[in-house]
């Protein structure tokens, strides 16, 4: 392992001296990573799932903010690039530094809370995938699942990781796929897409609500001042690293919107409910044909087997960096045993949760609800982190760009308490 260490290093400085010395675009392509795998990770079986439940509730309607999503993800991805980059460290690690006791205590609550729940949802759906494909009953498949992704982490090197889910995420090109197979009124779909609509109505704010929720959850950003900081970029790299953020989440709310497109134009239309990511898979075969539903299928195992490593690597990073013990993906497991023994830990919880026979819904579709309503707090000390110049020193976030971060922050947050009211009072229903 501290063999893999030190090519971990080495990696590094090759890719210094690609961008430094190599033809500028050329270099760029090669040094692309991070940032795809970041944006891929957002596609995780919860947002599979949430696009299906608002796609089967709303048809198109919501299809405009999947596109919305792609300038308020970008900002607070290349915001967190910034953090990663200057800093020297995630963002559990900069608030603490910086803040007292209490900042860092609930920042870690949101996200670990999210984490754990979101991490068992997809473990869930990862092996209802396997389930679905082999046509087997997923609890078959569920320990085999959060093994072999946990093994991923434990036995890997960083730059391993990142090889391997920049290779898997050529899967989620099956979500397009299916998308075409259902045949939807393309006419309408652009209409709904670039002439977007309003309505309080109850389906439309909650769904509103979960697709912000779990496309800007708290882990995606976090992981992505995760791999900054342990990649350590020289200001070349880091330029090279805002690209990859932004080309990863275009990639990312490509594939959002045409999970949308695709239930919409089978399970929105037939105004047929589905409950999980694996239930409209199996609901396409009778509206798209069989096709369909095992290309979907394919696309959600894919997302599973993104998001998993991720989910336990983010969680591992800052419950460690919380408790300033040694952490790191290139760290030998004896060098870092409470930095992996969380993620372990965190693993064997999730597959406890999933096991219990909690409905299927109420693990994804809530998962990211819970996110939309914990997404403010994060963003909120992301923001504060990255307009700090005891943190950021000269380079600290100013104009425009500081301006847009605290813009999205404020529309996570007015659309999280609009939700909440609506549950309190019963209203929009």
């Amino acid at each position: 392992m501290s063999g893999g260490k030190e090519q971990h290093r080495i990696g590094q400085e090759r890719r210094w001296e690609s961008v430094a010395h190599g033809p500028r675009v050329l270099a760029s392509l090669k040094t692309l990573g991070p940032g795809l795998v970041a944006g891929a990770s957002d596609i995780d079986p919860t947002t599979v799932a949430t696009m299906a439940v608002v796609g089967a509730t709303t048809i198109y309607s919501l299809s405009w903010l999947a596109w919305l999503l792609f300038p308020m993800l970008t900002i607070v991805l290349v915001i967190a690039t910034r953090v990663g980059a200057i800093t020297g460290r995630n963002l559990q690690e900069a608030v603490k530094a910086r803040y007292g006791r209490a900042p860092q205590w609930i920042l870690l609550g949101s996200i670990v809370g999210v984490n754990i729940l979101t991490l068992a949802a997809d473990v869930h759906a990862g092996a209802a995938a396997l389930g679905l494909l082999f046509h087997r009953e997923s609890i078959w498949f569920l320990l085999l699942f959060a093994g072999a992704t946990l093994a991923l982490v434990l036995w890997s090197t960083y730059d391993e990781i990142e090889r391997v889910l920049k290779y898997v995420l050529l899967i989620l090109l099956a979500y397009p796929i299916s998308a075409v197979l259902a045949h939807p009124d393309w006419g309408q779909v652009l209409r709904r897409t670039f002439i977007p609509s309003f309505s309080t109505n109850g389906d439309y704010i909650t769904g509103a609500v979960a697709m912000l929720g779990t496309a800007i959850t708290g882990y995606v950003y976090v992981w992505q001042t995760v791999q900054t900081a342990e990649e350590q970029p020289n200001e070349g790299l880091q330029k090279t690293r805002q690209l990859d953020a932004v080309v990863g989440t275009f990639f990312s709310v490509a594939i959002v919107w045409f999970i949308l497109i695709a239930t919409g134009a089978t399970l929105g239309v037939q105004r047929r409910p589905v409950n999980t990511a694996e239930e409209a898979a199996q609901a396409l075969a009778p509206a798209a044909g069989p096709y369909a539903s095992y290309v979907f299928g394919v696309g959600l195992l894919g997302s599973a087997l993104i998001a998993v490593p991720v989910l336990m690597a983010t969680t591992g990073y800052i419950v460690a960096g919380q408790l300033d013990v040694r952490r790191g993906l290139s760290k030998p497991v004896r060098n870092a045993p409470t930095f992996y023994g969380v993620i372990t830990a965190s693993a064997v919880l999730a597959v406890l949760i999933s096991a219990t026979g909690i409905s299927p819904i109420r693990l994804l579709f809530l998962a990211s609800i819970v996110a939309g309503v914990a997404t403010p707090i994060g963003l909120t000390a992301l923001m504060l982190v990255t307009s700090d110049p005891r943190l950021m020193g000269d380079r600290a976030v100013r104009g425009p760009l500081r301006a847009a971060g605290w813009a999205v922050t404020a529309i996570v947050a007015i659309l999280s308490l609009l939700y909440l009211a609506q549950q309190i009072t019963g209203g929009g229903r």
